[in-house]
């Protein structure tokens, strides 16, 4: 059983005349987890959002690390079970699900 207990993900695009970075941090704790999403375009301050999920709503979260390693499994195995969905995070921050 694989547990998500933080993440960083970071973005920059770096336009000569107008650079924009993007950072998602996501942090577990006892009642769930916390999304915390931040934008900076040029040499504007930075906008800042955040998004709280409670355990009930991520039973099964399937966060970006952990993707990577159940398509990993996946592609080893060369089978992908019927009706594979779970609860995610899309790049806004907000709950979605991933299908495959």
């Amino acid at each position: 059983q694989l547990e998500t207990l933080e993440q960083e993900e970071q973005e920059c695009l770096e336009l000569s005349a107008h650079p924009v970075e993007r950072r998602t941090h996501i942090v577990s704790h006892q009642h769930g987890v916390t999304v915390t999403k931040t934008l900076r375009e040029g040499k504007a301050e930075p906008q800042r959002w955040s998004f709280s999920y409670n355990q009930a709503e991520l039973q099964g979260l399937l966060l970006h690390g952990a993707n990577l390693l159940l398509l990993r499994v996946l592609a080893r195995r060369q089978a992908v079970p019927p009706n594979l969905v779970f609860p995610a995070i899309d790049a806004e921050g907000h709950l979605c699900t991933a299908s495959y």
